[in-house]
């Protein structure tokens, strides 16, 4: 008996009603699964190297702060993640400072005034591990695709026009109230 095909199977419903809206909602799926999947990898590789729990945001703070090796303020760590939310930035840094990953540093001087962290010794000896750990779990298994080197920087320029479009949507819907009727508006119930 032959196995089903993908196009066999009946893609539509309330999000997906013709074929462009069932690709986008197939993207759409296939990156919340992939977050979770890579928050999950983010988490358990940081935490094979620190026997500690982490959350994925926790490693991806730490591995800016490390990267080219410089002093970052919270605004250009949030700039580099595309984060509006700057409490969960600043509880992640706590929790990093409190394990001695990172140390903050107040500058008065020049142009970047303010406060800056930074990895500590032990930070770098943590993102070095978790380096090691990353080329052997996952770089090895990424490098046996065919064509890999090609496939992610075509799925990154994607990911990366999408996130444009999203952020310009997101805009759109934050500041233009729809037309709609509110007396033909779903109500939702308050449970008391």
């Amino acid at each position: 008996m032959a196995r089903p095909a993908a196009s066999d199977f009946d893609l539509h419903w309330h999000l997906a009603t013709t074929d462009h809206e069932i690709a986008v909602t197939e993207f759409e799926f296939c990156v919340l699964r992939m977050e979770e999947a890579f928050q999950r990898w983010q988490s358990e590789c940081l935490a094979a190297g620190t026997a500690q729990e982490w959350s994925g945001f926790d490693n991806a703070v730490l591995h800016v702060l490390r990267m080219k090796d410089r002093p970052k303020s919270v605004t250009e760590i949030a700039r580099v993640l595309n984060r509006d939310d700057l409490s969960a930035l600043q509880y992640s840094l706590r929790k990093l400072q409190s394990q001695k990953l990172i140390e903050k540093e107040v500058s008065t001087k020049g142009l970047r005034r303010g406060v800056r962290y930074q990895v500590t010794e032990h930070g770098r000896k943590v993102t070095e591990n978790f380096a090691e750990n990353r080329r052997a779990l996952l770089i090895s298994l990424t490098s046996t695709m065919a064509d890999s080197d090609e496939q992610l920087k075509n799925a990154t320029r994607t990911m990366a026009f999408m996130t444009g479009i999203y952020e310009h949507a997101a805009r759109i819907a934050a500041t233009h109230a729809l037309a709609i009727d509110v007396r033909q508006a779903p109500q939702l119930k308050r449970e008391e």
